[in-house]
């Protein structure tokens, strides 16, 4: 009987085991993590067969999942150095940064040990154990970076079938420079934001009651874990602030285009970024294909919209709901994975709901 160590049961660490549980019941999971709350919750609900505070029985493990955040990570590589551990295991990491933990890495590549870093690009902006989804990173990308030239990431991607996500392999400087311009500057600046709606409308409490759809899609992933945030920053801290001295001379800039009541070069601005943001949604992304239609905000309505698909025995890879604000309609999002589900779904649909073109 195989058996996996995950250190970290947070939201990516508890997806990941779900995951394995599901599609390998037969393989035995150890779960470590210092929330004794956790690991009763773990436990529980059968998300780990064993659980423990610290190291005890990684050296049974054929697989090692560090899930804690980038900063831990780093310390649980070096403490495995250190440690006599099963021939033949395979260490990953879930890091959303990947230099520092790969440099750090090498004490175990020097030791002949297998390690291959990777990164689920999915999340939540809830967090916990009991935030965590056995579907969590279903047709998501999850990079993986095998710290040697020999490393066989087959046996991995076995072990996390479960996830059905997309393997994608990139060098260390691809990765951090993908993640701090599509994830970590944007976290920044959401958490930036709510900080600042919060303090001008200090004397105005109702300014934050009546933000709407667009404040909270743009800021929805400012409630993420600070404690993940702050490891992470700190860990690709050069490229995440090269990137925020360009995003605020881009600000200034537009500042001054407001200063000059230069029209049309605001108008450019915006017409730019709306031929690139429209054109995420495009089959070029495929095999994702979208479906936007106007919904109202009634309880029971999403329910509705998917069990009519649900007797067609159409799947969706994905849905969210955008420009939401309460009493009118919002815009329903469903993403399938061919064409030809989604023309059929809007057939199915058009005739209760009205199909928005994005």
């Amino acid at each position: 009987m195989e058996t996996v160590f995950i250190k970290g049961l947070g939201l990516i660490g508890s997806s990941l085991a779900r995951a394995i549980r599901q599609d390998h019941p037969q393989i035995q999971i150890i779960a470590s993590d210092v929330n004794e709350e956790t690991l009763q919750y773990a436990k529980k609900n059968n998300i780990a067969d064993r659980v423990v505070t610290d190291m005890t029985g990684v050296d049974q493990a054929d697989y090692i999942i560090l899930a804690s955040p980038v900063s831990q990570i780093i310390k649980d590589i070096a403490a495995l150095a250190n440690l006599k551990l099963k021939s033949g295991v395979i260490i990953t990491d879930v890091g959303s940064t990947k230099q520092t933990i790969m440099q750090a890495a090498k004490v175990l590549t020097q030791r002949n040990l297998t390690f291959i870093g990777g990164h689920p690009m999915a999340g939540s902006h809830k967090s916990g154990v009991q935030a965590g989804r056995a579907d969590l990173i279903e047709n998501a990308y999850y990079f993986l970076l095998p710290a040697s030239e020999s490393a066989d990431t087959s046996k991995l991607t076995w072990l996390l079938a479960g996830t059905n996500a997309k393997w994608l392999k990139l060098t260390p400087s691809q990765h951090d420079k993908i993640v701090a311009q599509i994830s970590h500057v944007p976290h920044i600046i959401a958490a930036e934001l709510v900080n600042q709606t919060q303090q001008a409308f200090k004397d105005e409490p109702v300014g934050m009651r009546v933000a709407a759809g667009g404040f909270k899609s743009v800021t929805r992933i400012a409630a993420s874990d600070p404690t993940m945030w702050s490891a992470i920053l700190l860990n690709n801290k050069e490229l995440i602030l090269k990137q925020l001295t360009s995003y605020i001379t881009g600000l200034e800039n537009i500042g001054a285009l407001i200063e000059k009541e230069d029209r049309s070069a605001l108008f450019d601005f915006f017409k730019r970024a709306k031929v690139s943001r429209e054109s995420l949604n495009t089959p070029a992304r495929a095999p994702f294909y979208d479906l936007f239609l106007n919904i109202p905000d009634k309880s029971g309505e999403i329910a509705r919209v998917t069990g009519m698909l649900a007797k067609h025995q159409l799947s969706i890879i994905n849905i969210q709901i955008l420009e939401v604000r309460e009493d009118i309609n919002g815009i329903l999002q469903l993403v399938f994975n061919t064409e030809e589900a989604r023309d059929q779904a809007a057939r199915i649909l058009e005739k209760d709901y009205e199909i928005v073109t994005r």
